[in-house]
């Protein structure tokens, strides 16, 4: 979650609604970015400020988490976006009764805090009794370290000591613990993706910090059952045209990443050419059939050769064994067996490039 405050001047909220839909991107079939708008209502603040500024956060059509303490106020800012079933984080010991109230109301999940973890276990209790389930768990504290620790506890608490009233996902505030510090904020919030915050609350999302962020909580929490996969096509690089070379790897995600970064940077164009080979390695892949003569010239011709006029094709050389298969199977083209490490691309592509083969 991006966050958002009353205490911030007009320009400054203006600006952060217009960075926050720049973060928007496919990785692995998947999209990646920002989900969520983080609104707190300041110290000072009224119902209509507040409001203002949560239409404001509305119109991204991101899903909102409302920090917000006072039930009037939360009432008010409930009734422009309840449609779209915000979080209400604003039960605490003080008001739990009233927010529950707002929260039932509304039909939205009710955030609960506390001062400490005895006061946060009471409070998740006492809404429990009031038949409220629909619950999300802030379990910021005052610092990093108090932070880190309710966190953990909340969660082994759950899962080790199967305790159910601490049985609810967590919000982590790292505005709260590290604002200002824009790096620290992108270090916490890989440790709290790890252990074990659900919502995370940062200041900003560019590509800076979502790029890592975003990779290391796919690799955390992708299904190892499920190979990790890009979609097979034609992936044009270095500004690559229909006359450029054509390259070909597996879809293992990992194989994709460090070849296609490779290629990037030897600066030449090329076609980067994924079909399907089950999401596995190179090596795997080719032993089970998967990436095999058969495989590729089949892709090529059906999908490559209407588009793409350069008949030179350049395959890793972990599998040079499919050379005269493929010569054999795709008349016409001229198979050219590539190095067996991604690292050994730029020179390979750039040799080849200065001899006038490609």
């Amino acid at each position: 979650a991006v966050a958002l405050c009353t205490c911030m001047d007009d320009a400054t909220v203006e600006a952060k609604l217009a960075e926050i839909p720049k973060v928007d991107y496919d990785r692995i079939g998947e999209r990646m970015y920002a989900e969520l708008v983080y609104v707190n209502c300041g110290e000072g603040a009224d119902a209509a400020k507040y409001t203002a500024l949560v239409e404001k956060a509305a119109g991204l059509g991101r899903t909102l988490v409302l920090d917000c303490k006072d039930p009037e106020i939360a009432k008010a800012a409930l009734a422009v976006c309840k449609d779209s079933k915000p979080v209400l984080n604003g039960a605490d010991a003080s008001n739990y009764e009233a927010m529950n109230a707002v929260a039932t109301e509304a039909g939205v999940v009710l955030g609960v805090s506390g001062k400490d973890l005895n006061e946060l276990y009471d409070t998740t209790a006492a809404l429990e009794k009031l038949g409220n389930k629909n619950l999300v768990l802030d379990t910021t504290g005052a610092d990093i370290k108090e932070t880190f620790a309710n966190t953990v506890q909340v969660r082994r608490a759950a899962l080790k000591d199967q305790d159910r009233t601490f049985g609810y996902p967590s919000i982590v505030n790292l505005v709260k613990i590290a604002r200002g510090d824009l790096h620290l904020q992108a270090a916490l919030a890989s440790m709290f993706t790890m252990k074990y915050g659900s919502i995370i609350v940062m200041e900003q999302m560019t590509y800076a910090e979502a790029l890592p962020l975003y990779g290391l909580r796919q690799n955390v929490y992708t299904d190892p059952q499920k190979p990790m996969k890009v979609e097979p096509g034609i992936y044009p690089l270095n500004g690559a045209d229909e006359n450029s070379v054509v390259v070909t790897t597996v879809d293992f995600a990992l194989t994709y990443f460090v070849v296609s970064g490779e290629l990037e940077r030897s600066g030449v164009p090329l076609n980067l050419v994924i079909n399907d080979a089950g999401g596995l390695s190179v090596l795997t892949s080719w032993a089970a059939g998967k990436f095999s003569g058969n495989s590729i010239s089949s892709y090529i011709k059906e999908n490559v050769e209407p588009k793409v006029k350069s008949r030179k094709l350049i395959i890793p050389g972990k599998v040079a064994v499919l050379k005269g298969d493929l010569e054999a199977k795709l008349p016409g083209w001229e198979i050219i067996v590539g190095p067996r490490e991604a690292v050994q691309l730029v020179k390979f592509l750039k040799d080849l490039q200065a001899d006038g083969q490609i």
